[in-house]
């Protein structure tokens, strides 16, 4: 079942957001205070540290009190995990800045916790520094993003739940109770087991790449189902599914062979 987080994102950030930079590369920490001097104005570097143990020290300080705190993973003494571990509770936003393309990036869009990739990118820098939101306005849910974030990370084979950054909050949804995925230009519809309906502000592109390892296929340019949801398949018509919420979603001409490939894979077993 999911879980429902009250929070509203909005359009514009006007406050001012305290920030700190976590990262052990001189070169990379100055180019990222350079980079948010010149496209984020409103966000205020307040403290640095390049190690777990500096950033222990720095956080030890009670004048530090960020909203955000910018993380590079790997930190010459440790992973930045062993400082947000001794941290906990955490109560200030998270934006990884990592060189990790592949298995991080997963963890943070399944948890929905900002990131970065290097080499910095303005336009990246500007979507995950609008996500913040001073303390006063920000969810208490990040421990169970960061949660969802290790679990991943450390695990994914075993990773079961999802964080959807939504149109009316953020909310925690088990893969296996998502039924599909229907596409509404730049929004997602997702449709889950228990019949109620989450819109989230994602294409159905990111979902469909994100999801492909749990069973999850596009079958339209509109659709992404779970076949483990799938009740029939109808040949005539030009071809669509019944899906378990008695719901019919065409299958496209131009994908009709690879998902009657992908049918076959899944009657063998393979």
């Amino acid at each position: 079942m999911k879980e429902e987080l009250v929070y509203a994102p909005k359009a514009a950030v006007t406050s001012v957001i305290k920030a700190v930079i976590i990262e052990d590369e001189p070169k990379g920490l100055s180019n990222l205070k350079n980079m948010l001097t010149q496209y984020c104005e409103h966000v205020e570097v307040i403290g640095e540290a390049m190690s777990v143990e500096e950033g222990l020290e720095l956080f030890a300080d009670p004048a530090i009190k960020p909203d955000v705190a910018f993380l590079d993973i790997s930190l010459p003494d440790g992973l930045v995990f062993q400082l947000l571990n001794q941290l906990r509770p955490i109560d200030f936003d998270i934006i990884f800045v990592t060189a990790y393309k592949d298995h991080a990036v997963k963890a943070c869009e399944y948890s929905s916790i900002g990131f970065v990739l290097k080499p910095i990118d303005p336009d990246q820098l500007l979507d995950a520094v609008a996500r913040i939101r001073p303390r006063r306005e920000r969810d208490s849910q990040i421990e169970k993003r960061l949660d969802l974030f290790t679990n991943y990370f450390n695990n994914p084979n075993a990773f079961t739940k999802l964080s959807i950054f939504a149109l009316d909050g953020i909310y925690f949804v088990n893969i296996r109770d998502i039924v599909r995925f229907e596409a509404e230009d730049n929004y997602t519809h997702i449709y889950l087991q228990s019949g109620e309906r989450i819109t989230a502000s994602k294409t159905i592109k990111s979902y469909e790449d994100l999801l492909e390892p749990f069973n999850f296929y596009r079958v339209h340019k509109r659709h992404v189902i779970n076949l483990n949801y799938m009740r029939k398949f109808v040949k005539g018509d030009g071809g669509y599914l019944i899906m378990d919420d008695n719901m019919k979603i065409e299958v496209s001409r131009r994908r009709r062979p690879a998902f009657m490939e992908q049918m076959r894979k899944l009657q063998e077993g393979l």
